[in-house]
């Protein structure tokens, strides 16, 4: 498989803070690449390293097998790129908007015009063309700034958190979306801080902290890095201090969480914890509602890993 960007002992500071520690990472032809780390983590600086837009201190990187420097014009030409705040100008229509930056790399009119007819497709946005940008709602413009950085149909397509602050049918409608371009071809690297997202989409992911790469791999190599196995929920179930303290000390228990009658154990992997949980109960005389059985998410990787919760920016 063709290796699409590769970064290599990337070191950058701001002064005596030290944002990238020898940073590596290899992106994949074809792939959904996903970045995940708690803010301050490197993310942000080591996408605007990539796109030479942050002169960095030491390492190299290389981009469709080149060295990426501000002056690789032909390269940047076969990379889109969607940051988190909207960049789009208000008092264009929708199809003015994705014509102008389609514009900034296709010259040719012709050709340009069916690939805005394409990008307003892709991105829902017929009903809305003649529409100055200012009018739309948050999820529009959020689909507006993406058709405007694909629709030049970029091979290394650079997303950094596109779907922020957007309403449920909106984020759906440009996840699929995602998924369609990869499916033609594109190569997507995806940050963000909502979990379900990058376990949705990513075919591999990086979890970045102090600068480092901490972990990387398929959603289920990163699952099997961590101590936590299963998780049981019961709810409405009432409980003593002393109660709650047994269960603590139950074989391969990791952590107890009890608040407004719903009980969470988180176990390690090994064993089988449901029966043991519920045999104390019953022999407790217990009564409790629902159970549930959870696997490891993607949270619980992180949580593990960094030590903290992830924060919204």
């Amino acid at each position: 498989m063709d290796t699409i960007v590769s970064i290599e002992n990337l070191v950058k500071r701001y002064g005596d803070v030290l944002a990238l520690d020898h940073l590596n990472l290899k992106i994949q032809k074809g792939e959904i690449f996903g970045l995940l780390g708690p803010n301050g983590s490197g993310k942000t600086t080591a996408m605007h390293c990539l796109m030479a837009l942050l002169r960095y201190d030491k390492g190299q990187i290389r981009v469709f097998g080149e060295e990426m420097r501000p002056d690789q014009y032909e390269n940047k030409r076969r990379i889109g790129v969607v940051l988190q705040n909207v960049a789009v100008f208000e008092v264009f229509t929708v199809e003015e908007n994705i014509d102008y930056f389609c514009g900034l790399y296709v010259a040719e009119k012709k050709a340009r015009q069916q690939m805005v007819e394409e990008a307003i497709a892709f991105a829902g946005l017929g009903n809305y063309r003649k529409k100055r940008a200012g009018q739309l709602s948050g999820g529009l413009l959020r689909r507006l700034n993406l058709a405007c950085g694909m629709a030049h149909r970029p091979e290394l397509l650079i997303l950094d958190e596109p779907t922020v602050a957007v309403d449920p049918q909106s984020r759906n409608h440009i996840l699929e979306g995602i998924r369609e371009l990869n499916r033609k071809g594109t190569t997507v690297i995806y940050t963000s801080h909502y979990m379900e997202e990058i376990e949705r989409l990513c075919t591999r992911i990086a979890i970045l902290d102090h600068g480092r790469c901490i972990a990387k791999g398929t959603v289920e190599e990163l699952k099997r890095m961590i101590k936590a196995g299963e998780t049981v929920v019961l709810e409405a179930i009432l409980l003593t201090e002393e109660q709650l303290g047994r269960i603590r000390r139950l074989p391969d228990v990791l952590q107890v969480q009890y608040q407004e009658q719903v009980l969470r154990v988180r176990f390690s992997k090994a064993g089988c914890h449901l029966l043991p949980l519920l045999g104390y109960l019953q022999k407790e005389q217990v009564v409790f509602g629902q159970v549930f059985s959870e696997r490891p998410t993607l949270n619980d990787v992180f949580l593990e890993l960094t030590g903290r919760e992830l924060r919204e920016q």
